[in-house]
């Protein structure tokens, strides 16, 4: 048996509880890996608090945790290219808060030595999230582009991302988190009434494009500042992507998240970590996620 995390009944971070489980065993074109870390992320708590429940139901005792690195220990049939004692990382879906997760071996990258669990853990969907959605609203050179909550994990990476593809970036976040923003190369401006106006006066000749990660205020600045809806991308609002027709953005993609492991070996991607806690501290690490004022991201670790 291992040790996982999962809840009952909906309700706030202590509703998380450690679960004992069999052991998973890969199936062919998988592989098992012994977890060393996994991501904590937004989606996390929306999917504990019940804000899917509509559309995604869960299925108690229901599991979380999008995002792993670890260590190959099993190896299914038919993968070629890993074998026992591999450090990879990686997407999951809702399993990675757990010893050990089964994944498709096609899905994991190869860990750099030099980079650490906790960055390895923090960066699978924050970082193919971030890479995929400018994409998505087609990020160029010369490109202005405003990202909300740009302070966060998908935020963090987004900002760097959109600077190197040589576009100018402003970024919303509290004042607290202005001077990270701009030694990320983003001017920072503030949440709150007045944002419309703060950010025409950044951007005189326009916003060209918008990644939304936290809904509501920021849906609405986005379609007073971007000409074309199609060039307005949010990660977590749904409804106003029907209602509006902006794009519902930021899908996996293995090849963009091997592009982001070769940009941190080369210097170029910095993954900040916010806070750090052990597999059994999921709730300290979700009430911490909650405070909306996590720079960069949230780690579980597993001994």
């Amino acid at each position: 048996m291992v040790t996982a995390i999962a809840f009952t009944a909906y309700g706030g971070p202590d509703v998380l509880h450690p679960v004992e489980i069999d052991l998973p065993t890969p199936a062919a074109g998988q592989i098992r890996v012994r977890v060393k870390a996994a991501g904590v992320n937004p989606v996390d708590a929306k999917l504990r608090r019940g804000d899917f429940a509509a559309t995604m139901p869960a299925n108690f005792p229901q599991r979380l945790g999008n995002e792993y690195a670890g260590i190959v220990d099993h190896v299914g049939d038919g993968v070629a290219g890993f074998v026992d004692g591999d450090e990879v990382l990686g997407s999951a879906t809702a399993q990675s808060y757990c010893e050990y997760v089964v994944v498709d071996a096609a899905d994991a990258v190869r860990k750099p030595a030099t980079m650490p669990w906790t960055v390895a853990a923090g960066l699978p969907a924050a970082g193919q999230a971030a890479h995929t959605a400018l994409r998505q609203i087609a990020v160029n050179p010369g490109d202005t582009v405003l990202i909300h909550a740009a302070a966060g994990g998908v935020g963090t990476i987004a900002v760097q991302l959109a600077r190197q593809w040589g576009a100018t970036v402003i970024g919303t976040a509290s004042e607290h988190n202005h001077h990270y923003l701009r030694s990320l190369g983003a001017t920072p401006v503030t949440y709150g009434d007045g944002l419309i106006d703060r950010i025409r006066a950044l951007a005189p000749d326009g916003v060209d494009a918008a990644l939304d990660a936290i809904g509501g205020a920021a849906i609405t600045a986005s379609l007073a500042l971007v000409r074309d809806r199609h060039r307005i991308g949010t990660l977590v609002d749904t409804e106003a992507a029907k209602t509006f027709g902006i794009l519902r953005v930021g899908t996996r993609s293995t090849a963009a998240l091997t592009e982001l492991v070769a940009m941190y070996e080369e210097g170029r991607l910095q993954i900040p970590i916010h806070a750090t806690f052990s597999l059994t501290q999921a709730s300290r690490a979700h009430h911490e996620v909650q405070t909306g004022h996590v720079r960069g991201k949230v780690v579980l670790t597993v001994d």
